[in-house]
């Protein structure tokens, strides 16, 4: 027997691309061409497959890793002169495909199912969840499948092979991966909950499927299909709505004082090459109450018996695009200046609307600021963006009058909603929150103290 590496191949030329499924364990057999990991870029998502046959003995990878080609995934025994171990032979790249044709039925690979992932634990972070026990034996549901549904659902082929094995209908499966992509072990957990007798709703209640109606019949419309962002935003605005109590806290912060500093240094700004928006001095304010509250900054571990509080304030902000609402992370936002704050909002923001943004300018948020004030409103609902606990909506200032010191005066009032997920927040820690933060948008001195 010999030990051979699998190396990442040639991924047109991608670099530190997302490692976003595993697809084998070490002491697993696997065949020539089995897909052994699950890659995701910008633009595409692919399987990568081994050229080779033989006995896996180390994962080198893990999910979560970032991977470029030539990087090592793991090391099989293969047997002498088995194949793809001539030296020099090329190992080809899968081909890369966001989502195979709805029709298509991949034959499984030789090994069989492939065995759930095991789940990344990087360092600071809980342990996931271990998935429910699995029947090797069990009958597939062969339910009714959606075929628009199951070519519009985000999932790599391989998620999709197994969807097809089990005869799920993967328009009903709620994803738990990144962006809400659906995963090997959502498709076992759906299925083990509906052979269980439980529902997919959650926590064992069914939600009525929605009516399927031809609008047309009622004069003529226009079909328009979502946007790649709205698709992958859509399923975990969802799960996070029905997975997440949501409750909201309005506050009132009177901003009069600070847009008078903001207007004063607006033009020292412009000279260094960008504006001196309200949203610098906002992130500067909520990082100050999540350091003075730091459980809003944190999540719920997976098992829902722990609270993982993040030592680092890294906020992310809606940022409207014509492709859909991006949330680009301004990262330590505690440590950085107001300018350094504004210029690193203008960057991002333009990188946003160029769709430009790099992966990891997407990720690592500990709580999120959605600014409608550019646009109107005086209070809305923000739905908080799971696994983070919280979120802040800020609507447009408007000249309010202001009983101070026995009369009435005109002062700049700004309208703040904070959604919060209930299980780890309550009422009185929310109120406390957004008190502390109005009082910081009132006077940014007492970031001093």
């Amino acid at each position: 027997m010999a030990v051979r590496e699998i190396k990442v191949p040639d991924i047109g030329g991608f670099e530190a691309v997302d490692v976003v499924e595993v697809l084998v364990d070490s002491g697993e057999r696997i065949a020539k061409d089995q897909s052994l990991i699950t890659l995701e870029s910008d633009k595409a998502t692919m399987d990568v497959p081994s050229p080779l046959a033989g006995t896996v003995r180390e994962v080198r990878v893990r999910r979560g890793d970032k991977v470029s080609e030539g990087d090592v995934i793991a090391t099989a025994e293969v047997a002498a002169g088995s194949a793809g171990e001539e030296s020099g032979e090329k190992e080809k790249a899968p081909e890369e495909e966001e989502s195979p044709p709805a029709a298509e039925r991949p034959e499984p690979p030789a090994s069989g199912r492939p065995p759930a992932p095991e789940p990344a634990t990087p360092a600071g972070h809980p342990p996931v969840a271990e998935p429910p026990s699995w029947d090797e034996e069990q009958e597939p549901l062969g339910e009714p499948i959606d075929e628009e549904g199951f070519r519009k659902a985000y999932a790599s082929p391989s998620v999709r092979r197994l969807a097809r094995e089990l005869g799920v209908d993967l328009s009903h499966v709620d994803g738990t991966g990144k962006r809400g992509r659906i995963l090997a072990d959502d498709v076992r957990r759906y299925v083990k909950r509906r052979l269980s007798g439980s529902a997919p709703g959650p926590m064992g209640l069914e939600i009525p499927e929605m009516p399927v109606i031809d609008f047309s019949r009622f004069g003529e419309v226009e079909v328009r299909e979502l946007s790649r962002i709205q698709r992958i935003s859509g399923p975990a605005v969802h799960r996070s709505w029905l997975h997440v109590p949501h409750v909201t806290q309005f506050e009132d912060a009177d901003i009069t004082d600070l847009d008078l500093f903001r207007k004063e240094h607006a033009a020292e700004a412009e000279a260094q090459g960008f504006k001196l928006t309200f949203l610098a001095f906002l992130l500067k304010a909520a990082a100050g109450a999540l350091a003075a509250y730091p459980t809003v900054n944190s999540s719920l571990d997976p098992g829902g018996d722990k609270l993982v509080v993040k030592k680092y304030i890294h906020i992310g902000f809606a940022l409207d695009t014509e492709a859909g609402l991006l949330v680009p992370v301004i990262r330590d936002v505690d440590r950085k200046g107001i300018f350094d704050l504004a210029r690193e909002l203008a960057e991002l923001s333009a990188a946003g609307r160029d769709g430009k943004l790099k992966p990891d300018q997407l990720q690592g948020a500990s709580f999120t600021i959605s600014s409608l004030g550019g646009i109107g409103g005086t209070a809305f609902t923000p739905i908080v963006n799971a696994p983070e606990v919280a979120i802040l909506g800020v609507s447009r200032a408007a000249m309010k009058p202001v009983y101070r010191e026995g009369e009435l005066v005109p002062r700049l009032m700004l309208p703040l909603s904070f959604s919060y997920d209930h299980r780890v927040i309550d009422g009185a820690l929310a109120a406390r929150f957004t008190v502390h933060l109005a009082a910081l948008l009132a006077d940014l001195r007492r970031l001093l103290l």
